[in-house]
């Protein structure tokens, strides 16, 4: 005799009833671009519904936010003032610490979750120190001021630190600068395994961080290796990350399962710009039903393993979740 699966599907309730994977509005983190300034607020062009915006928009933002229940934001700076080695964000007055400090004095139960990188703060838009005699970034160097980049943002106030520029070594260098200095209990939420992707071109319009010469495939990861990503997410595991990420997310979902089927931490993905832009540009094409599509590729991350998921999405979502 076959098993008639149908029986559990045959009305809303029962699938309701009988539903494996549940999507919730606490699983997402919401991104926020601040640049200096008041009053702005600029639509980007790649990005719709997603923005640049000063300090006194973020916080009408967060206010949204926190309204919706989303718990969680990551936060980018964009300061008008680059430079070499990315200055501003050594500066406990720089646009990042100073906007930590105004979103948890008026709003101390959102998370926030800084990343913690140097492309948008340096003038030729690479992840660090550059290595000019061969053309790439110094690691060891960048690591230094990668430290020093965690201390501001945890002196500021940040609840998580996100390190994002792949620089071998980072979980530990920052694991140590934090603990010396009294911050045992900040987490730090690895992008453990960040691949080299065409998906991030619209971040880089909003962020305004797009490598100035060659690209960073020589510290992201390589699309098409499996293993090592999983390596990657592993030794930041053992180095002392206390959330891994894989990112992108749709066309790594294998890689999601892989890094959760071989630990025991939280893991995110990040559901990344290219992603959000494709469904938004079939939205206003008129060829697809954008609000199922986007719930259905949201659960299907949430299905592959993640616990978290940044998104453009969370308050499009968060409001169809709430009813």
């Amino acid at each position: 005799m076959f098993a008639r699966l149908r029986r559990l599907r045959i009305n809303p309730n029962i699938r309701d009833m009988v539903r494996e994977t549940h999507l919730g509005v606490e699983d997402f983190i919401y991104p926020l671009f601040v640049v200096e300034g008041e009053g702005v607020k600029n639509e980007v062009a790649s990005m719709p519904g997603v923005f640049q915006m000063s300090l006194d928009n973020i916080l009408k933002e967060c206010a949204e936010v926190e309204k919706l229940g989303i718990k969680s934001i990551i936060l980018f700076g964009i300061p008008s003032v680059k430079d070499s080695v990315g200055s501003d964000a050594l500066n406990d007055e720089g646009l990042i610490a100073r906007s930590v400090r105004a979103i948890k004095k008026e709003f101390p139960n959102l998370v926030v979750v800084t990343d913690l990188c140097f492309c948008e703060y340096t003038d030729h838009g690479h992840c660090g120190i550059l290595d000019l005699a061969h053309g790439t970034v110094d690691n060891d160097a960048t690591l230094e001021i990668s430290a020093k980049q965690a201390l501001v943002h945890a002196r500021a106030g940040a609840d998580m630190i996100a390190p994002s520029g792949m620089m071998d070594g980072i979980i530990e260098t920052l694991r140590k600068a934090l603990d010396e200095a009294g911050f045992v209990n900040l987490p730090i939420m690895a992008y453990s395994t960040k691949f080299a992707s065409s998906y991030y071109g619209p971040f880089r319009d909003v962020a305004e961080s797009a490598p100035s010469f060659g690209d960073r495939r020589s510290y992201q990861m390589d699309p098409a290796n499996r293993l090592e990503a999983i390596d990657e997410s592993l030794q930041d595991a053992a180095q002392g990350a206390d959330i891994l990420m894989v990112k992108p997310a749709l066309a790594y979902l294998d890689i999601v399962r892989e890094v959760k089927n071989r630990t025991l931490l939280p893991l995110c993905a990040y559901n990344v710009s290219g992603e959000y832009a494709l469904l938004k540009a079939a939205q206003k094409a008129g060829i697809i039903d954008y609000e199922r599509m986007m719930m259905e590729t949201l659960t299907s991350i949430k299905r592959a393993g993640a616990d978290l998921i940044i998104t453009y999405h969370a308050k499009e979502a968060a409001k169809i979740l709430r009813g």
